[in-house]
């Protein structure tokens, strides 16, 4: 199609790091802890001497091409391929998924005006170094400062690199969030999921995380969570033990029983536990989660609210319309989303270029003028909402 007569903010795309992450930007010190291994000829990545499948390529080298995995999410698989047979013959990974550069150019191509971009390779280190809060800081501050050398966080004020923020250690969270904002972050990405410190895993709902949401509010910053390895994914292995991690490898039941759930969960905290009331001006945007799960959390916490009303500050449901915006599949109904958050709190994400992302993210209109959306939704889910939270504007 051809672009709209207005500038497209994506909100959800990705690169790919180099293996430099590991090899250049781990201290010294901990090489030992998180290196690459060779396994029958192919390259892995091994953490504290654990081999990661979670990842199967983690050096990036070779890639699903984008969009490869649509027939999957779309519900149109019916000749019953598994995600490794959907993906075909890996590519060679290309310079515009690696570098900024190159990036811009391919947005010129893709009708993208601005994108958040996403690291691809954290979500395995956070997830994988869980019950090490000293190595997962680290890690983090590695991929963190890796992607502040090779994508800066405000490529010519198109590309927002997002770097990661881990919690095990409050403190630690703290100073990395002044070392991105430092640094012209535009926004910043948290795992939603428990996190384990010294005394084991606990919400960051808390009030003991009250000094970083703190901070975060008082920069005005926005705080992506990113669909990312599910917490809940030692639950599911209690009825189906012995299966792969692999990402491309779900079953019927992983699929049910994980959904999109670690999200819910986590805005569910941040909600009861008052952090959002605490700190009213805290915006979170949940990102490749989706928004079917949307729905049943308002549910949940409207008749929550008539149970318990002496356990909330203020209305529940009126703290997530106010504070969350949601960033929902191209399959999803968008309509019924805005019925549920308003208009104003939906962003557009194409997760290009992953395989379950789309290939040409403005296919998106496609989706929205089959729902006949009407075209002043369309434009604030496109370009004018992004553009609101994150601080760009419209020339």
């Amino acid at each position: 199609m051809n672009p709209p007569p207005y500038p497209i903010f994506d909100a959800d795309n990705h690169l790919y790091e180099s293996p430099d992450v590991v090899t250049d930007y781990i201290p010294k010190e901990h090489s030992r802890d998180i290196q690459f291994v060779e396994v029958r000829g192919r390259k892995r990545i091994a953490i504290k001497g654990q081999i990661a499948t979670y990842m199967p390529n983690p050096t990036f080298e070779q890639i699903a091409a984008p969009g490869t995995h649509v027939p999957y999410y779309a519900g149109t698989n019916t000749e019953g391929l598994s995600l490794r047979e959907l993906s075909g013959v890996p590519i060679d990974c290309p310079p515009e998924f690696r570098e900024p550069g190159p990036r811009v150019v391919r947005m010129d191509e893709l009708g993208i005006s601005r994108a958040l971009m996403f690291p691809t390779l954290a979500n395995l280190l956070e997830y994988s170094l869980e019950g090490d809060p000293d190595l997962t800081h680290v890690s983090v501050h590695a991929v963190n400062h890796w992607l502040h050398d090779v994508w800066g966080f405000g490529f010519q004020d198109r590309i927002y690199t997002v770097p990661v923020i881990t919690l095990p250690v409050v403190e630690k969270a703290v100073e990395e969030l002044e070392w991105v904002l430092e640094r012209g972050a535009r926004a910043i990405l948290i795992r939603p999921g428990p996190v384990t410190g010294y005394q084991g895993p606990r919400s960051f709902g808390l009030p003991e995380f009250d000094p970083f949401w703190a901070r975060v509010e008082e920069a005005g910053i926005p705080v992506c969570m990113h669909a990312s390895f599910p917490p809940l994914n030692r639950y599911y292995e209690q009825w189906e033990p012995g299966r792969t991690s692999s990402a491309f490898e779900p079953t019927p039941l992983k699929r049910l029983l994980l959904r999109h759930r670690e999200i819910e969960d986590a805005i569910a905290a941040l909600i009861c536990q008052g952090t959002l009331t605490r700190f009213p001006k805290v915006r979170i945007m949940s990102v490749e989660n989706g928004a079917t799960w949307v729905g049943p959390l308002l549910d949940e916490l409207e008749l929550t609210y008539r149970q318990l009303p002496q356990d909330f500050a203020e209305d529940p449901v009126e703290t997530f319309q106010r504070c969350v915006y949601v960033n929902p599949f191209w399959e999803d109904d968008v309509m019924k989303l805005v019925g549920r958050i308003g208009e104003d709190h939906i962003l557009f994400g194409s997760d290009y270029p992953h395989p379950e992302g789309l290939a040409q993210p403005l296919e998106f209109f496609d989706h929205m003028n089959e729902a006949a959306i009407p075209t002043d939704i369309q434009r604030k889910v496109m370009s004018e909402n992004a553009d609101a939270l994150f601080g760009a504007f419209s020339s």
